[in-house]
């Protein structure tokens, strides 16, 4: 086991990194219930799940993430 080796990536980056674990988190929960709404007919729930206003949300937060991610990767180079 290597000791030599430092854990000091900035926080900006945890935080981009955790967020994006539990978006993709997020978007497999949806995956899964669209895959079971669609097998029981459920199509009340496969409306909600298609609706525009969800995959809105979706990808601004997507986007929100990708920005956190350029943004740490300049303070990392930066630095």
């Amino acid at each position: 086991m290597k000791t030599s080796l430092k854990d000091d990536d900035n926080l900006l980056f945890k935080w981009a990194c955790k967020g994006l674990k539990y978006f993709l988190l997020i978007l497999l929960g949806f995956a899964i219930a669209f895959v079971l709404a669609h097998v029981f007919g459920a199509g009340s729930i496969l409306g909600m799940l298609l609706s525009a206003s969800i995959w809105r949300w979706v990808f601004r937060t997507a986007v929100f993430l990708f920005c956190l991610f350029a943004i740490a990767m300049m303070i990392e180079s930066w630095g």
